[in-house]
């Protein structure tokens, strides 16, 4: 019990951490929301005051006129209460409601390429480990030449030869622009189609690294001494290479995959912008660029959240599946 409590205690103080790195890293950021938004007030000919400025300093959060420890519990307090602020991006929409437009494409896209390519990844690294020096390594350097490749790069040339060249699937977006989004069979068939190439170059990208992992984890497991005392027994084969060498040779790739589920809320900033794909990769570059505090912040909060929860989660299944590491903390 006392092994959780202090992996919990850990992720209590990292989150309270992430949260106040979140806070400070934006206003380290040259220029101001306000300001901006300020600035097409004055284009559009409204007249700005300086009742009209602290206005809108709060309606985007906070006042920053006041001390900087203030501005800090006013973020901690409307943390909290669940309200994000209002983006500057996409004025004057709340900055949860642009979220939970966006975090459903990305989760869907990134989730399932990350999930497929380490399946797929730790399976080929499995087999190809399994039977070293034959001609299955040679899908290592191919593979890892895949991941070499730069990531956009990649995604503009799928793109121009599936989408451009052959026709097979669309250039950009996520759907058919004509289509209402919903739950019904034509809506879902057309993002599974405008999706393919972005998960493709997801999963081309990735699982070489996959492979390449688990192929030396099982070649360092093939050396330990109880595979020899199961080969000693008469095992067959099979039942080896299931139940003794990848069962141990797979743990490191769970805790990788774990982490992997955590970045999965942050998206592919690169894949999403050249396919204009609407989800969390384009809009916190949109938030980067014009300096939307709020949006940024609240971006980095979903992320943060997700990448320590996955590694809360790991941390303890770790515990249960070994028994080891809670003798060794």
């Amino acid at each position: 019990m006392s092994y959780f409590l202090r992996k919990i205690g850990f992720y209590a103080v990292a989150l309270w951490a992430a949260l106040t790195l979140n806070f400070a890293i934006p206003r380290m950021l040259p220029g101001n929301p306000v300001d901006i938004l300020l600035a097409k007030l004055q284009q559009r000919g409204g007249q700005i005051t300086p009742e009209t400025r602290k206005a809108y300093a709060l309606l985007l959060g906070g006042d920053d006129s006041q001390p900087l420890w203030r501005q800090y519990l006013d973020y901690l307090g409307n943390l909290f209460q669940g309200d994000l602020g209002v983006s500057v991006s996409y004025y004057p929409a709340p900055v949860s409601e642009v979220i939970g437009q966006s975090l459903p494409w990305t989760v869907v896209l990134v989730g399932l390429a990350t999930v497929i390519a380490a399946v797929l990844g730790v399976a080929l690294g499995a087999f190809v480990g399994w039977k070293p020096g034959t001609w299955l390594d040679s899908l290592i350097p191919a593979t890892t030449l895949l991941a070499a490749v730069p990531y956009f790069w990649l995604a503009l040339l799928l793109t121009y030869l599936l989408a451009r060249v052959l026709g097979w699937f669309p250039l950009q977006g996520g759907y058919d622009v004509v289509l209402t989004p919903g739950w019904n069979p034509e809506f879902i068939a057309s993002a599974i189609q405008y999706g393919f190439l972005p998960a493709l170059t997801i999963v081309l990208a990735s699982i070489g690294g996959w492979l390449l992992g688990m192929r030396n984890m099982m070649v360092s497991t093939l050396s330990e001494d109880y595979i020899l005392t199961a080969e000693a027994k008469g095992l067959s084969p099979r039942k080896i290479l299931r139940s003794y060498a990848s069962r141990n040779a797979v743990l490191p790739s769970v805790a990788g995959f774990a982490i992997s589920l955590g970045f999965v809320v942050s998206g592919s900033v690169i894949t999403e912008q050249v396919f204009s794909y609407p989800g969390i990769g384009g809009r916190l570059l949109g938030a980067v660029s014009n300096n939307d505090y709020a949006l940024m912040q609240g971006l980095f909060l979903f992320i943060t959240l997700a990448v320590l929860g996955a590694n809360l989660v790991v941390d303890l299944l770790y515990g249960l599946i070994d028994p080891r590491t809670r003798a060794r903390s």
